[in-house]
């Protein structure tokens, strides 16, 4: 049976880490970071074909996640 401060403390922490990269994407917006036009994004363009396929947020996208999961399975075996 799961204990309610356990889950308490999960909410909480599932939370901060959204308020945490809410933060970041915000201030990387305000500084002036291009999202839409980051180096290793592949665009190609033909007649009548349009693709687009964003490379590069993958992998951030990818280590980020890799980071969390891994925070959190640390702090569920502790």
């Amino acid at each position: 049976m799961l204990d309610i401060s356990i889950l308490g403390k999960w909410l909480f922490l599932g939370g901060l880490a959204i308020v945490v990269f809410g933060g970041l994407i915000w201030i990387a917006g305000r500084v002036g970071v291009p999202w839409g036009q980051l180096p290793g994004d592949i665009h190609i363009e033909r007649d009548g074909l349009s693709i687009h396929f964003p490379l590069f947020r993958c992998v951030l996208l990818s280590i980020f996640l890799t980071v969390v999961l891994n925070l959190i399975v640390w702090l569920w075996r502790r």
